[in-house]
């Protein structure tokens, strides 16, 4: 498990709700239909009206393409720590996710003129799935501990500890942690999932500075 700094919720527990009612509200202000979002997103219309009707939760991936769709920063959905540091400490970083029992993020990347490079650790509970995707970019993902199932392209692997895939975004990709172990992943992509400042945060998480018991 992360220690350091307490996680950020964008609801206290479940499947976000709150998310999903943002979601749809500007979905409807912009007049766009489900297959419509789902379609520009690389998403499912299915999987689109989970997430409004608090049923499911997006990968950080899915919101950020979401976002991106609507013409909303990522912090209209959810809180994020900022980039403004280059370097990183173990145990002291920010750690926060979408809502609870959902994947645990420590963010590493900096934000800087020209970057074009993001990365995260990624806490995946046991049985937690990301679902099918493709976005702009390339991304990587190292196993840190743990294993998890990779799909690429129809193309399943396990992936254990050590383990690594590096493949084009706009192939459709999805993974999901087949144990009943926690999985600790290294992910480094071109895509932004962190979609614009946090401090214009509009969401009603809890802030990323609190600290978490150890």
């Amino acid at each position: 498990m992360p220690t350091g700094v307490a996680p950020t919720d964008v609801a206290p527990s479940g499947a976000a709700p709150d998310l999903g009612v943002r979601l749809r509200a500007r979905r409807r202000e912009l007049q766009l239909t489900l297959q419509t979002v789902a379609d520009r997103a690389g998403l499912s219309v299915g999987f689109i009206s989970q997430i409004e009707r608090g049923i499911t939760q997006p990968s950080l991936a899915s919101l950020a393409s979401v976002a991106q769709v609507l013409d909303v920063p990522m912090a209209h959905f959810l809180s994020q720590p900022g980039g403004e540091q280059r370097f990183t400490v173990a145990g002291e970083r920010p750690v926060y996710r979408i809502s609870e029992g959902a994947s645990q993020f420590e963010r590493l990347s900096s934000e800087f003129a020209g970057n074009t490079l993001h990365s995260l650790v990624i806490h995946e509970p046991p049985g937690h799935r990301i679902a099918p995707i493709r976005h702009a970019g390339e991304e990587m993902v190292f196993v840190l501990d743990g294993e998890i199932t990779v799909e690429v392209e129809g193309e399943q692997r396990v992936l254990r500890r050590g383990d690594s895939v590096h493949h084009p975004s706009d192939q459709v990709h999805s993974s999901w942690n087949h144990t009943d172990t926690e999985a600790t992943l290294l992910w480094v992509g071109t895509f932004d999932v962190f979609g614009g400042p946090s401090e214009t945060d509009l969401s009603d998480g809890v802030p990323t500075d609190t600290r978490r018991d150890t």
